[in-house]
């Protein structure tokens, strides 16, 4: 439709009335005489040449690296970084440097390395994603400025950052100014590194590794807050299986090296292994529910569910020789949500186990002493497991419950080569710093200093729960009665004698804890079959605790 408008109206004033003519019939209207002022209908978009160029390069870009780039990875068995984000996200919003590399001597689609913003359950997250299929998802000079500005958005958006690397380290082609410029200068390489400190406990960080990442770059995966490892195709490592057999003479392969296994029992870095890149995505997108947006961030909530076991039933499971072991997940399947637990470092140091659960819906994490394994007895690495989580979880407003029955620290020549000590004091520092709301729950043995880990009394707990099968005393029974009873012991030549003075020894030592709940060393003393109901009602007693704030810069004990 075109139209002429009589009198003496300014240009403004007579597009203003073209676009409403136009909105009121529904239709294109333009201005005799105006070939410019057409107001063009959504449904008959013009795209110019311009745009359309635009268009095709991103569409190329996106598409990846060269032919041999997806080869590769068809051959490793790993997916393209764009399939796999989609099993990660629900959606990508946006990204940022599609076209960063550009002008590179060699075709680096984004430079090999995707960043942006995408949402998982209605929640915001940041991300970056390694494409393997550019130069083997080795960070470029682009690379690392995308990893720099990504995590300082991150954090003023205050939105968790996860990351999907798939990369064989800093980009080294002889020539080019990345070789040079990625490693140590102020804004670049070590910038990522420096950025990821600082940032921790402020966003949650979490990293999946599918690939080989060696030398430098391996600390990215490492100072992410969770770590999960895809079996048989990702490691990490400070150097190559090649540098380290050209430098010691130690012949070695990437998986012995520093493979999944590597990671998951003996460093204690890697937090879960699984075997494919759907449990990867599925487990990232479990993880992230039990974490807030931010360190300050309110907790997200599900519905409460039943547990998966009779919470009833619990006094069944404890058995009443303090010996006897059993598997401490039967008690924590009776506390927590249904279908709601979520163990961390399972493979590490077993004889604690450390995970997220749910009760009444809201996340708590769990630190619980495992009897099925060296009677819980608490070793160097187990206290160093324990005191990380614990730090994670008040950096993010996570409520603690202990579920202690231990018989102590472990002792010995062997673990006071291996720090039993100087670990030790982690886990104890950590308890004793945490402010979040803390729960200590003595189902049997709390023996020495492992109350003291396990958040007893003079740790300021919120509580402390006992049930009937608790024991609190400064050391078992048998080691009590053959210290302070050692010469008598020694006097009696008739074994079965000898015995039967150390067994009623032992019962006469054994504290009762209804005269410790008597005299207040606990706070309540329940029913097993409560714990779960005493812990609903706890818990959300404190869901308004507030912190100290201590007079000093920072403690001293570094995790």
């Amino acid at each position: 439709m075109k139209i002429n408008i009589d009198g003496q109206y300014d240009e403004k004033t007579a597009r203003a009335i073209v676009t409403a003519i136009s909105q009121h019939f529904g239709e294109p209207v333009e201005l005799n005489g105006d070939e410019t002022s057409s107001s063009e209908s959504y449904d008959e978009a013009i795209i110019t040449e311009r745009e359309e160029t635009i268009r095709e390069e991103i569409e190329e870009i996106m598409s990846g690296g060269p032919e041999r780039g997806h080869e590769k990875i068809e051959e490793l068995g790993k997916l393209f970084v764009r399939e796999r984000m989609d099993l990660v996200f629900d959606e990508v919003r946006f990204e940022d440097g599609t076209f960063a590399g550009l002008d590179n001597d060699d075709w680096t689609p984004a430079d090999g390395l995707l960043t942006g913003v995408a949402e998982i359950d209605g929640r915001e997250v940041y991300f970056s994603a390694n494409d393997y299929t550019v130069k083997a998802g080795s960070i470029g000079n682009q690379g690392i400025e995308k990893q720099v500005r990504l995590s300082e958005r991150a954090v003023n958006a205050r939105s968790p950052i996860i990351r999907l690397i798939d990369s064989t380290g800093a980009r080294l082609t002889p020539g080019e100014r990345d070789e040079t410029q990625s490693h140590a200068d102020r804004y670049t390489g070590g910038k990522s590194f420096f950025n990821q400190c600082i940032h921790s406990g402020q966003v949650p960080q979490i990293g999946v590794l599918y690939g080989p990442n060696i030398a430098g770059s391996a600390y990215t995966p490492v100072f992410c807050d969770f770590l999960i490892m895809v079996e048989g195709t990702s490691g990490m490592a400070i150097a190559s299986p090649r540098i380290v057999e050209e430098m010691t003479g130690e012949e070695i392969d990437m998986q012995d090296l520093g493979g999944p296994e590597v990671h998951a029992k003996h460093s204690g870095s890697a937090d879960l292994v699984v075997p494919d890149e759907e449990t990867a995505a599925e487990k990232t997108r479990q993880l992230l529910s039990y974490l807030p947006q931010n360190h300050d961030a309110e907790l997200p909530s599900e519905p409460s569910k039943s547990p998966d076991l009779n919470p009833k039933s619990l006094d069944n499971v404890i058995p009443e020789k303090p010996n006897k072991s059993y598997d401490v997940t039967q008690v924590i399947r009776r506390v927590v949500d249904g279908d709601s637990w979520f163990e961390l470092k399972p493979d590490f140091a077993p004889e604690i186990v450390t995970g997220f659960g749910r009760i009444d819906g809201k996340p708590v994490g769990i630190v619980a002493n495992q009897p099925e394994h060296v009677s819980g007895a608490i070793f160097p690495d187990s206290a160093e497991k324990a005191a990380g989580f614990i730090w994670k979880c008040d950096a993010f407003g996570i409520p603690l419950v202990y579920l202690c029955d231990t018989p102590g620290f472990m002792i010995g020549s062997q673990v006071e080569k291996e720090g039993v000590l100087q670990k030790g004091r982690k886990f104890i520092y950590a308890t004793s710093n945490a402010q979040v709301p803390k729960v200590c729950v003595i189902t049997r043995k709390a023996y020495g200093a492992g109350i003291y880990a396990m958040c007893g009394p003079a740790f300021e707990p919120d509580a402390t729960l006992a049930l009937p099968s608790a024991e609190l005393a400064v050391m078992g029974p048998d080691a009590a009665v053959r210290a302070v009873f050692a010469r008598q012991i020694e006097e009696i030549d008739d074994p079965a004698e000898r015995e039967a003075f150390i067994e009623e020894k032992k019962q006469e030592y054994r504290k009762d804890i209804r005269k410790q709940a008597s005299n207040m060393q606990v706070d309540e003393l329940i029913p097993a079959g409560d714990l779960r109901e005493q812990l609903v009602h706890r818990l959300d007693s404190l869901r308004s605790k507030q912190r100290t704030e201590y007079d000093r810069k920072h403690g001293t004990v570094l995790f």
